[in-house]
């Protein structure tokens, strides 16, 4: 079931959902607006000739930080894993999902290339965790 915006807030309220840091104008009809942070992990495609999670292939990624009210510029065909600026905790009671805005959507943007829920105590890390 989705949550209309009243029972977002009243959910808040109750501490069901917290976000830090949170605002009451993030809250959309069905929906948390939340924003992107300025850490992102991007892949060196050029480092391995192939992928294995049961390899340790430190190397594959790199952290990186876009200094603050500078832009960054995404090229296609590239990649990047990035984090919410808001820290979000749920409680058992909760699941949310990661949806994108469909005017990136239509530019071709994907916000999400993995699992897009989120379960019980959730907790947004840091992309260096």
């Amino acid at each position: 079931m989705l949550l209309s915006d009243r029972a977002i807030l009243a959910a808040q309220s109750a501490g069901h959902i917290s976000l830090d840091p949170w605002t009451p104008e993030m809250v959309q009809p069905a929906s948390i607006d939340v924003r992107l942070d300025r850490y992102f992990r991007l892949f060196n495609n050029h480092a391995y000739t192939y992928v294995d999670p049961a390899e340790n292939q430190g190397a594959l990624t790199e952290q990186f930080e876009v200094a603050p009210d500078e832009p960054w510029i995404l090229h296609p065909g590239e990649f990047a894993l990035g984090s919410t600026w808001e820290y979000v905790k749920l409680d058992p009671s909760i699941a949310a999902r990661l949806e994108g805005k469909s005017s990136l959507g239509r530019l071709g943007i994907l916000t999400h290339s993995t699992a897009s829920r989120s379960y019980e105590n959730f907790y947004r890390a840091h992309i260096d965790d």
